[in-house]
Formats: structure tokens, C-alpha cells, sequence
């Protein structure tokens, strides 16, 4: 009997792995992204790092950042590889959120979206556009998907709504995220010093949005025993590790809520006085969040929320030769004025291309037009 050869031996290597490791039609399981927006400076990047074990200052995000972590899972086990993405520049930067979700990578994404709890009237607004932009998108995906693939589809609602018992009550209430979703407090060393009536609307808000999306919720600040927790949670979201299912709803201590695990009625209504919450008209339940939200935390202009700081001036990023011609390019054209003899505009209405090909000419004079 003749031995098998290395490829022999390597194909069936993979199709064995492809057939007891895949999800939905051999999808690959051991390769996952996910997807970091939010807050600009609101701590994304320092997440990310913390969560690779990279040791180094985090840099500003300029526009689309991606890096990547790997996490072996056996001896002569391939290891598992997840992509990192981070959109920069807070809601300034929408449209590239299409570059990193696609139909072909729908299944295997998360979004992680981290908003800062130390500029509330910043947070409603950041969270609303990024949440609206990130849901239409994958929208989008999913009926290009369910074109080709409705058997991934199908697989991909079964597996978001198994997140949420069948006997839940709020079941026909929320509408969630068709792939899993991470909402993050940061900074919450600074969020633990506001006033306590403005912590409940905080808390209570965020967890409402968490739960009609589908979405876990957590805070975090530069606390070990924190970010450990924070790490905990992308690592299943990465590599599959095994989900927590811790709960901490106290409004006195850091949020810590699982998807599903929480409740309407826990929750309870938006923190308005029972003689006002009739005078706040409203189309549905978020509306009506987002007025109570913005009653003790009016928004600023979005154009506040924008990164109006040219990049291409920012000293991190210079290139000598590049500098140079932008520099050339940006510079004014000198305005010039073309002066004829008399005798040559008698008789003759002359063209723009006529003029500049007598430039060289006789009779020709070119000075700066006052």
C-alpha cells in the first residue's frame, strides 16, 4: 500500500476541520472580525491594545485603522485569527463604514461601539449616527446576501434571537442587530463622579438601547480588574470563547449586562416626572427615550462632533516630497493679463487658445492684472 502523499494528507486535514469546525455551509469558524466605532478619543484604540497585550502608547485613529491578533487553540492546530477594525473620527466618517462589512464577511463580524460617559451631551447623538449608519448598512448586506446564501441568513436571525429566551417577554418589543453588538462606557472613573440623578438617566438610557438592539452592555475605565472584564468579552467576540454570564445592573457600580439578560421591566420607564412624560409627544419608545435624554443632556451641534483637523498637516503623517507638491498645488495661479497690439484686435475676436498660442510671440506682454 502506497503512503499518502502531503497533499493527500493536507487536504483531508482541512476538509476534516471543514466539516467538524464550520458554521453555515463550512464557513471557518477559526477566522473572525470585529469592528470598534464610537466616541472620537473615546478609547477605542486603547481597548484594542489592551486586548492583543500590546504594550504601547495608543496613537490617534486617523480614518480606517485595521491590526490583527492570533490565538492558537491546540498543539498542531492552526490558530485562530481575528481582524481588528476601528473607524476614527467619531461620526465624521460614515461612509467607510462599508468598507469593512460586506456580504462575503457579514457572518463572522461584530461591532463593538464605545461611547464616552464623560461627555454626555456628546453621547446621544454619537451613538444615534453611528448605531442608524451601522444598522442600514448591514441592512443592505443582508439582502445582498439572502440572495445567493438565505440559508445563512436564516442561520445568522436563529442565532442573534437565541441570545434572548423563547419565553421572554420583550420578545416582540426589540429589534435587534442581525450580528452581535458591544456597547461600551468608557472613562467610567469620570462617569462615577457625576450626580446621581444624572448617572440613572445615563444608565437607564444606555440600557434600554442596549436591549431594544439586541446588544451587551458594559463600562470600563483604565481599572485593571475592568479592563480584564472588557477583554473578556472581545475575546468571545473574537476567538469564541466561552460567553459571560455576569450581571450588574446597579447604577452605583459599573453596568455589566450580557445580551438578553435584561428586561423592560427592570429596566422600567425614562426618568421623567409621571406630569410631564404626557407633554413629550412621541413616535415610539426610542423617540421617546432619546427626549427624556436630551432634556437633561441637550446635544451640542453635530458639527462639534466632527474632526475638522486636516490630516494631511498633521506632523505624524509628513512626507517631504508629497508636502512639497501639495504646497505647489495649493498655491494661488498668478493672474496674468494679455496684452495685443491694437492693429491685432481690429478686425478679429480672438479665442482663449489663439491668445495662448501667441504667448511666445511678438508683440506680447505679460504682466500681473491690477
Amino acid at each position: 500500500m502506497l503512503s499518502e502523499t502531503l497533499w493527500e494528507i493536507a487536504k483531508a486535514e482541512v476538509e476534516n476541520r471543514g466539516s467538524s469546525g464550520g458554521e453555515g455551509d463550512g464557513l471557518e469558524i477559526g477566522e473572525k472580525s470585529v469592528f470598534f466605532i464610537g466616541s472620537k478619543n473615546g478609547g477605542k484604540t486603547t481597548i484594542i491594545l489592551r486586548c492583543l497585550d500590546r504594550d504601547e502608547p495608543p496613537k490617534p485613529t486617523l480614518a480606517l485603522e485595521y491590526t490583527y491578533g492570533r490565538r492558537a487553540r491546540g498543539h498542531n492546530i492552526p490558530k485562530d485569527i481575528a481582524h481588528f477594525w476601528e473607524l476614527g473620527g467619531g461620526t465624521s466618517l460614515l461612509d467607510l463604514i462599508s468598507i469593512p462589512i460586506t456580504s462575503d464577511t457579514l457572518r463572522t463580524f461584530s461591532i463593538v461601539l464605545v461611547l464616552d460617559l464623560s461627555k454626555p451631551n456628546d453621547l446621544w447623538p454619537t451613538m444615534e449616527n453611528l448605531l442608524q449608519a451601522t444598522k442600514s448598512h448591514i441592512d443592505k448586506m443582508i439582502m445582498k446576501l439572502g440572495k445567493t446564501n438565505s440559508k445563512a441568513v436564516s442561520e445568522m436571525r436563529q442565532k442573534i434571537w437565541s441570545n434572548m429566551q423563547k419565553d421572554h417577554p420583550d420578545r416582540e418589543l426589540v429589534d435587534p442587530f442581525l450580528i452581535p453588538l458591544v456597547i461600551i462606557g468608557s472613562k467610567y472613573d469620570i462617569f462615577q463622579d457625576f450626580d446621581s440623578e444624572k448617572r440613572k438617566v445615563m444608565c437607564k438610557t444606555l440600557r434600554f438601547v442596549a436591549h431594544y438592539y439586541g446588544a451587551s452592555l458594559m463600562f470600563t475605565s483604565k481599572s485593571e480588574a475592568l479592563l480584564l472584564k472588557i477583554r473578556g468579552v472581545i475575546n468571545q467576540l473574537a476567538f469564541g470563547i466561552d460567553k459571560s454570564k455576569s450581571i450588574c445592573v446597579d447604577q452605583n457600580k459599573p453596568l455589566f449586562i450580557t445580551a438578553g439578560l435584561d428586561s423592560l421591566s427592570q429596566i422600567g420607564s425614562p426618568p421623567v416626572p409621571d406630569n410631564d412624560i404626557g407633554k413629550l409627544h412621541a413616535r415610539s419608545p426610542m423617540e421617546l427615550w432619546k427626549k427624556v435624554y436630551e432634556r437633561v443632556f441637550p446635544p451640542k451641534s453635530m458639527n462639534t462632533l466632527k474632526d475638522t483637523k486636516d490630516p494631511a498637516r498633521d506632523p505624524q503623517y509628513a512626507e517631504r516630497e508629497v508636502d512639497e507638491m501639495r504646497t505647489q498645488k495649493d498655491q494661488p495661479e498668478l493672474a496674468v493679463c494679455i496684452v495685443l497690439h491694437p492693429a491685432w484686435v481690429q478686425h478679429h475676436v480672438w479665442s482663449e487658445n489663439e491668445l495662448l498660442d501667441l504667448a511666445s510671440g511678438p508683440g506680447f506682454e505679460a504682466q500681473p492684472c491690477s
